[in-house]
């Protein structure tokens, strides 16, 4: 199968077609191959195949405001394979950017994915990063996501994750920030599993800067016999920084799930909380949502994608 057919096959798994606007910056890596790269002004990326992966380096040129934003496809379209991908991203000051990064399997069966990614934001810079996966609806896939964000002073970076379609399989997901001086942190993750699936969501946020903001949201939904491990961790250790964790979980049938917020402060001035929520669905929403005529079953998916549905535009 050529190159352009594997993008093709890429995208439309993803429900879109191939990108083709020449003001839309993208990259595209099946399996550790590179097969597209195409770039805009203000963005440097170096992409390099290595015998056990792809190495990509990404700069955001100082200054640089890039309006659309980037899109990187990682995928793997036969049904057993790995795929290593290390990413190390850097943004110049005031620069601002924002990535969709798509992750699809569809027709994995023993499939493993491992990211290791670098981002460091220089002073007064903005990253948004959107991770979006699709799935077999075998559960073949085992996902392993480790990224190491650093954030200069004035600086802002949101995270999301999401699964569009599929099985989870298995997640294993490791997240570590350090915030400077009046930076801002998002980190939000949005997964409904099923069947057999593991979740494991580790994330850790320490607020070193004066007026340092972090938020770290986790909402899961598991059924059947799927598990789930939530551990997040916020340190607050100067004056006036503020954070929240938050972490939400509802459980069906023989599923469990685990949730463990952990707030540290270590400065007198500074403030934390925290707020965790397992179990079934709310009886006051059910029983609002079966009254207007829904069975309990569909009212009980409607509250679930309330849940796990986008939130954009929070403020730490």
């Amino acid at each position: 199968m050529g190159d352009s057919e594997l993008v093709r096959r890429m995208y439309e798994s993803l429900g879109q077609g191939c990108i083709t606007s020449p003001d839309v910056a993208h990259i595209e890596i099946h399996g550790n191959r590179v097969l597209g790269l195409h770039l805009v002004p203000g963005l440097q990326v170096e992409a390099d195949e290595l015998d056990d992966g792809v190495a990509a380096r990404v700069r955001i040129e100082p200054g640089a405001r890039i309006e659309k934003p980037i899109n990187m496809c990682f995928g793997l379209m036969p049904e057993k394979g790995v795929q290593k991908i290390r990413m190390d991203v850097e943004t110049g000051e005031d620069s601002s950017a924002a990535v969709v990064s798509s992750c699809t399997f569809p027709n994995a069966v023993e499939v493993l994915h491992e990211m290791e990614a670098e981002i460091r934001l220089g002073p007064g810079s903005e990253y948004n990063y959107l991770e979006r996966h699709v799935h077999s609806p075998h559960g073949g896939v085992t996902v392993v996501p480790k990224s190491t964000i650093e954030l200069e002073e004035d600086s802002s970076f949101m995270a999301d994750f999401e699964l569009l379609r599929g099985r989870v399989g298995r997640l294993e997901m490791v997240y570590e920030a350090v915030c400077m001086a009046r930076s801002v942190l998002e980190m939000n993750a949005r997964i409904s599993g099923s069947g057999e699936d593991r979740i494991s969501i580790h994330e850790k946020a320490t607020l070193s800067g004066e007026y340092a903001r972090g938020i770290l949201t986790t909402n899961i939904a598991v059924r059947d016999s799927a598990r789930a491990d939530i551990r997040n961790t916020l340190k607050a250790e100067a004056a006036y920084a503020r954070g929240h964790v938050d972490c939400k979980e509802i459980v069906r049938d023989e599923a469990t799930a685990k949730a463990v917020p952990i707030v540290e402060v270590v400065h007198p001035l500074a403030h934390v909380t925290h707020e965790a929520a397992l179990g079934s669905v709310d009886s006051k929403q059910l029983e609002t949502l079966m009254a207007r005529g829904l069975t309990d079953d569909d009212a009980t998916d409607m509250i679930i994608a309330g849940l796990l549905s986008p939130r954009y535009g929070k403020g730490a």
